[in-house]
């Protein structure tokens, strides 16, 4: 399964959602009934797989875009064997069972009262039993293999009712880490966009970003020692030096707190942002001799010559984590795509 939510990570559902396929994948994960609805009006076939929660209004839609459906509580699952019986539908459900996460998901002691109800239900198709894993991406972690065994007896559970369902657990870090984990089919999200689970370097992986960000020099201006920059004048010269214009701000997704704090590439070397960011420019400080002119490609994430900024180093700067810096990639940011 290629997960493709939040608009693909940022990088865009539609095209990442063909590449992936094109590439061997077979069903596609999303979030919400919205996100399933808009591939199918994109034209894609294959199974798409709601992995959130729906509100009751929500079935039907799901029902119109022949979306499969993630379940883990009886009442739902009643309401969804009553619009599809009103609705002449059968659909397709994953069981989500909770083995240690604590977000979504049942307990694997009321699986049978579950398969109960699920069993007999004419409108209800068992496609899958799944689950999430909180620390795959840690190293040595015992609460990985205490989830992954108690995920092995569920599977066992379920096939002594002489269901066969897929079982799926594995997100992208199992995928790399732990081949035991992978059952009837994974889940990757981040590793095809080409990002490290683990927060480290990508190409230990074998992965490869998919995604660039870029904008250019606006403007280059020179300043004098002493001179401030930007709202608030947090930043101000220790000597004569230039600075260049960007248009890009926190309305594209460039978070304010690389304020005095991110990098951008320009020439293939790498500049300092100096004081705060805008919401639609940001400043770099290109010294007192600048090898660049007004028109020069800045890169934000990616590479430029032998420098290069991986969204990984930006999320250390922000404290947070690779998917946050794609997924906050605003619509405003043009995606172009080739290869």
């Amino acid at each position: 399964m290629a997960v493709v939510k939040a608009d693909g990570y940022g990088h865009g559902a539609g095209p990442v959602a063909r590449a992936s396929l094109d590439a061997g994948a077979t069903a596609l994960g999303v979030a919400t009934v919205g996100e399933a609805s808009e591939l199918r009006q994109l034209g894609f076939e294959c199974p798409i797989i709601i992995l959130g929660p729906l509100t009751g209004e929500e079935i039907g839609a799901a029902i119109d875009a022949d979306a499969e459906i993630t379940i883990w509580t009886l009442p739902f699952l009643k309401n969804i064997i009553g619009v599809a019986h009103s609705s002449d539908a059968r659909i397709r459900c994953h069981i989500k069972v909770d083995t240690g996460m604590r977000r979504l998901g049942l307990y694997p002691r009321k699986l049978v009262e579950f398969l109960d109800m699920v069993e007999p239900a004419p409108e209800i198709v068992l496609a899958g039993v799944m689950t999430h894993f909180a620390t795959a991406d840690e190293e040595d972690d015992d609460f990985f293999y205490f989830q992954l065994h108690a995920f092995e007896d569920v599977t066992q559970m379920v096939l002594t009712t002489g269901l066969t369902p897929v079982f799926h657990a594995a997100n992208s870090a199992a995928t790399l880490r732990y081949r035991e984990s992978h059952f009837g089919m994974v889940r990757c999200g981040i590793a095809i966009y080409g990002l490290s689970p683990f927060q480290g370097d990508a190409a230990a992986d074998g992965l490869r970003p998919a995604l660039s960000l870029t904008s250019y020099l606006a403007d280059i201006k020179e300043i004098a020692e002493g001179d401030s920059v930007g709202y608030g004048g947090t930043w101000t010269a220790p000597r004569r030096t230039h600075v260049g214009i960007v248009p890009i701000g926190y309305g594209d997704g460039f978070n304010r707190r690389l304020s005095n704090l991110g990098s951008v590439l320009v020439g293939g070397e790498k500049y300092p942002v100096i004081g705060r960011v805008s919401m639609d420019q940001i400043t770099v400080d290109l010294g007192p001799s600048p090898k660049a002119d007004a028109g020069s490609e800045a890169v934000l994430i990616g590479r430029q010559g032998d420098a290069i900024i991986t969204t990984e180093e930006m999320a250390t700067a922000l404290g947070t984590i690779n998917y946050e810096v794609t997924c906050n990639l605003s619509s405003r940011v043009e995606r172009r795509y080739t290869g």
